[in-house]
């Protein structure tokens, strides 16, 4: 019998995090037939109304830094944008004028250069460390440093290494927040997010820039969750980032990010559709049915049935040897909530059945336990693929 083809992520719960497009984004998500759950992590401070960013521009246009230095292009021209709109931007331009000025890269550059300030370097590599290395062959001890960060916060600076190498060196940092943002209100809808994420309700958890993963984390700790979060996000909850700076923040930390190619929010969605049903899927043959499991659901022949936490761990024990006996001693273990009753294996194994729609794809082994009914045709193309990996 032909069934038709499910959506690429029928049955995959996604996370979404993003502040701003977060709609676009989950509608690309729910097309291809996952389901989304979204808060913000941040709010961001608008410009006009940012008052430490208008201090620090008076200040640097009444006594200009000894060096200043552009990490971002967007960044940059929001600063020289807002400094506009509160009268400065004549002087804010003549005394950086008087100052040196690098840039951290060609797009940091180009808006230099469109604000009539001249960058006297820049690495084609963007690269923040080489902006360090360059400045520090020189003897900056005692120098007043104006660097522009974008998208910091109160508690959280982009690029922190590259601070306290200046700093290390003897400069005076003036950072500069341009678009700097706030964690979502504490006891909202992001709180619970990250507490689902930590209790492994989803399969992926989806950003879109650095400060909103610096937010999660930051959040967590406040929780008193961040051990159990980064457990999730370390082996059943992928993270799925909009590029590698947006990664950077949870890489350092040995969570396994992920990232498309291009850094845009559609390449973003694609490259979720694409590697999360290769990352947290798993499809064997028993008692004559194709059963693909899926997070928190399995495909019985294209037909998608939810389980729940008990159920699917129970079956994701019994996968993990597929054909073999597994013991109800095992099988205890793998259920969730630390249960001790042997009863509640039974249990389990009942509901699984009656999800499954077929008792005879789990069979009991009378004094042992229980095993997938695999398909003998399954069960040699699984020895053969164990066989070529070495394992």
């Amino acid at each position: 019998m032909n069934h038709p083809t499910a959506p690429a992520l029928s049955g995959y719960r996604v996370a979404v995090t993003s502040a701003r497009r977060a709609r676009e984004l989950c509608t690309l998500l729910t097309r291809h037939g996952a389901s989304v759950t979204s808060a913000a992590a941040i709010t961001m401070v608008a410009l006009a109304d940012d008052d430490e960013l208008r201090r620090n521009t008076e200040t640097l246009a009444a006594r200009p830094p000894d060096i200043v230095i552009a990490t971002t292009g967007i960044g940059f021209r929001g600063w020289v944008d807002a400094a506009a709109n509160w009268g400065l931007k004549d002087l804010l331009i003549a005394g950086l004028s008087t100052s040196r000025v690098v840039a951290r890269g060609p797009k940091a550059a180009g808006a230099l250069r469109a604000a009539g300030l001249r960058e006297e370097w820049s690495p084609e590599s963007e690269s923040s460390r080489e902006v360090s290395q360059y400045l520090r062959e020189s003897d900056i001890s005692g120098c007043r440093i104006a660097v522009q960060l974008h998208g910091a916060s109160d508690n959280w600076d982009p690029f922190p290494e590259f601070l306290d190498e200046l700093r290390s060196a003897g400069a005076e940092i003036i950072p500069i927040r341009v678009y700097r943002w706030k964690p979502a209100p504490p006891g909202g809808e992001f709180d619970q997010l990250i507490k689902q994420i930590a209790h492994r309700e989803f399969d992926a958890v989806s950003f879109t820039s650095a400060p909103a993963v610096a937010a999660t984390l930051m959040r967590a700790a406040d929780l008193r969750i961040s051990g159990q979060l980064l457990d999730a996000l370390r082996s059943d909850v992928q993270a799925m980032c909009v590029g590698p700076v947006t990664a950077q923040p949870l890489v350092r930390l040995g969570v396994p990010a992920s990232w498309p190619q291009r850094m845009r929010l559609g390449a973003l969605a694609r490259h979720i559709v694409e590697q999360l049903p290769v990352l947290r899927s798993r499809t064997m043959q028993a008692a004559g049915h194709r059963i693909e499991m899926r997070g928190s659901c399995v495909m019985i022949d294209d037909a998608v049935q939810s389980l729940s936490p008990a159920t699917m761990a129970v079956l994701r024990a019994l996968a993990q040897r597929p054909g073999a006996v597994v013991a109800r001693s095992e099988l205890l273990r793998a259920l969730p909530g630390g249960a001790s009753d042997p009863h509640a294996v039974d249990t389990a194994v009942l509901r699984l059945r009656k999800s499954l729609g077929d008792r005879k794809i789990i069979a009991t082994v009378v004094k042992r336990g229980y095993r997938l009914a695999i398909d003998e045709n399954f069960d040699a193309a699984f020895a053969r693929s164990e066989h070529h990996s070495g394992t």
